[in-house]
């Protein structure tokens, strides 16, 4: 509907697009066209920029109902992205390092987050995504790297000013690049007259995993929940892994020796019983019919560790057919954590 000359109506446009246009409405590809070109100069959304969404109150639903058997990660996540988003003006880009097994669900949440905090998810121009050993196999390369990442991160963060970078295998990264990576989680106002401040760090990295397994088998034969399981804890055991750790120089690099580290979070291992959540998570998530029987049918297919039968060995990966879906070649899609189906 057009609207007087100098006022500015604003109304969602297929489910997603917020329009604000002063001309006749003509066309949804044409409209759809001109929305985006509009929003893009921020004046029509709460949060200044029609890319971004940050929806706090979806990421902290979506952790609460499909997030099973983490409630450490869950509160930890919570509560640095929305203190972060809140904060008008950050002393630093924030910098979150998940550590636990493959298939635990750092990738997944890493998605999620994506998923609520900007419009298109990971699909966004605002998201960029870095898997160690896919974008940088080559160590005799490491300088070519640096320089690409160094654009990279550059010229993102000048297209979006809130910008998500994800490390995934972090631990697998060039110390070269590790230090590249640095000066943008530090405390500068700007470099070279951009300002970082506003962007936040994701790595992904197995380091840490063995320490956290252990400290949840110890509180399970000690008789004790592990929601018992604190963060002040765990944490400072966490951090003598890292320190101690020779798996790559991520542990070892100026963003842990300096703190630039905001949180560590750490993924414990999944139990049966959480494993057959995700399981139904798959099945409600594919509209399919399931009974206790079938869930605990494909669960029995999973191997469990120690000597107990305790923990997933792999997390919440399951073998495609068990839930035949093409969309995630292997894994829970309820926590559909394997890196080819999310970051692929």
């Amino acid at each position: 509907m057009p609207v007087s000359p100098g006022s500015c109506a604003c109304k969602i446009w297929s489910d997603r697009l917020l329009l604000c246009w002063s001309l006749p409405l003509v066309g949804q590809d044409y409209l759809e066209i001109l929305s985006s070109w509009y929003c893009s100069f921020g004046k029509c959304c709460e949060t200044g920029d029609c890319r971004i969404a940050n929806n706090i109150t979806g990421l902290e639903l979506d952790l609460s109902r499909r997030l099973h058997g983490q409630h450490l990660a869950k509160d930890v996540i919570l509560k640095a992205v929305q203190g972060f988003l809140e904060t008008p003006q950050p002393e630093k880009a924030l910098a979150l390092s998940f550590h636990g097994w493959s298939g635990t669900g750092k990738n997944f949440v890493a998605r999620m987050i994506a998923d609520h905090l900007y419009r298109d998810g990971l699909k966004s121009e605002c998201v960029k995504v870095f898997i160690s050993l896919f974008h940088f196999p080559h160590p005799k390369y490491v300088d070519l790297y640096k320089v690409q990442l160094k654009k990279q991160i550059s010229e993102t963060v000048q297209l979006c000013k809130q910008s998500l970078f994800i490390f995934d295998e972090a631990e697998k990264l060039h110390s070269g690049l590790l230090d590249a990576i640095k000066p943008y989680v530090d405390h500068y106002d700007s470099i070279d007259e951009v300002d970082y401040r506003r962007s936040i760090f994701l790595f992904l990295s197995n380091i840490g995993g063995n320490i956290i397994n252990q400290v949840t088998l110890d509180f399970w034969r000690a008789g004790r929940a592990r929601e018992e399981i604190t963060m002040e804890y765990l944490e400072q055991h966490l951090r003598l892994e890292l320190l101690e750790s020779t798996d790559g120089g991520f542990a070892h690099s100026h963003l842990l020796e300096e703190n630039l580290i905001d949180f560590f979070v750490p993924f414990l291992p999944l139990e049966n019983r959480h494993v057959k959540l995700c399981v139904r998570d798959a099945f409600l998530a594919r509209s399919l019919p399931y009974t206790e029987e079938v869930l605990d049918e494909v669960v029995r297919m999973m191997v469990f560790i120690p000597e107990e039968k305790l923990f997933s060995a792999q997390g919440t990966f399951l073998p495609s057919h068990l839930v035949n879906d093409d969309s995630c070649r292997r894994g829970c899609p309820a926590a559909c954590t394997d890196d080819d189906a999310q970051f692929g």
